[in-house]
């Protein structure tokens, strides 16, 4: 993985919001639980010790190992954890030398029930002086292994829980 550079400065909050047809247990559940977030996304295999102060970090799945990639590729700290409503937790891509350095970004993931079994899920993600960690999750660094950020992360998310199966996997994106 090449190094991501910085392609905007100043303060930067990304706010994502979806609705999918499922309990807010079951999206908690899916951001959460290893076996879940192995689904989706990019395929990490997320650990989080759900506890303030506890650790977060999002290991490489085999697709990234045998492209080098390996061990803790995201990494931080629960600041607050609310389930199955609110998650806080400090984050920070581990596995970038240039990304680990801008240090750790707060993100938020916030989840209201609606009516008709929809619930609405937001991510909120703090990425101020971090502009690399802003591109990145922006998806708008489009080159190989980097993906399409949270937009595309969510709508993997919404696929697997509304359909049974992702829309793609991170051995097909992009």
């Amino acid at each position: 993985m090449t190094s991501i550079a910085p392609t905007e400065t100043g303060t930067t909050t990304q706010v994502y919001r979806i609705f999918i047809r499922a309990t807010p247990q079951a999206i908690w559940d899916a951001i959460t639980k290893p076996e879940w977030t192995q689904r989706f996304g990019y395929g990490l295999r997320d650990e989080y010790d759900l506890r303030p102060g506890g650790k977060y970090r999002g290991l490489a799945n085999e697709g990234m190992a045998a492209m080098g990639m390996s061990g803790v590729i995201v990494d931080g700290e629960v600041i607050e954890s609310d389930p199955p409503r609110k998650l806080v937790v400090t984050w920070r891509m581990a596995i970038d030398p240039t990304l680990h350095a801008e240090g750790f970004t707060r993100l938020t993931y916030e989840i209201v029930e609606g009516k008709g079994g929809v619930s609405r899920l937001s991510v909120i993600h703090d990425l101020e002086k971090t502009p690399g960690h802003a591109a990145m999750v922006a998806g708008v660094l489009q080159g190989p292994g980097e993906g399409g950020g949270w937009l595309w992360i969510l709508s993997d998310l919404k696929s697997l829980l509304e359909s049974g199966s992702p829309m793609t996997t991170a051995q097909t994106w992009p």
